[in-house]
């Protein structure tokens, strides 16, 4: 995992379906994944079901996961829809406020956030290690033991770039 931001710029931002959600809010509650993504990003792609299944093995409190999506609303929740994510979808286009003040060097780029604000972790491009890694720290975070979300030998590659 790669070094990047040192505290998470504040922001609000909208769902694909007009909820708004606040980085403050979802503080209070645990820690945060962000997941900045582009509905025609390969590697977004096949990040997707392993992001679904780290939402499914840790489903109690005490966390949050969101995606940022740098697509409109209606391109995001296709792809939200395309690959059975029950999480939050939030749009950062047109203007990309949000991915401006991360700036992520790709897609997807994880951002694990701290209930301080404070960035734990950050990774880029799709990586079973960085994926099973956030999830030992969800995890630890919310009391629960460890599950790999991205196993070896799945017919997927272990590393791709974004």
């Amino acid at each position: 995992m790669s070094e990047g931001v040192t505290k998470a710029p504040t922001f609000e931002l909208t769902d694909v379906e007009g909820r708004r959600y606040r980085l403050h809010d979802a503080l209070s509650a645990g820690p945060l994944l962000l997941v900045f993504i582009k509905t025609g990003c390969p590697a977004c792609h096949l990040a997707a079901p392993y992001l679904r299944r780290l939402r499914e093995v840790y489903p109690q409190t005490g966390w949050n996961l969101w995606a940022i999506s740098q697509d409109p609303a209606d391109a995001s929740r296709a792809f939200a829809a395309q690959h059975e994510w029950t999480f939050p979808v939030l749009v950062d286009a047109p203007s990309l406020a949000v991915s401006r003040a991360f700036d992520p060097p790709g897609t997807p780029t994880y951002y694990l956030i701290a209930p301080s604000g404070d960035v734990e972790a950050v990774t880029t491009s799709f990586s079973k290690s960085d994926l099973n890694s956030i999830a030992e720290r969800i995890a630890t975070a919310v009391g629960a033991a460890p599950t790999v979300v991205a196993p070896p030998g799945d017919g997927n590659p272990d590393f791709k770039p974004g």
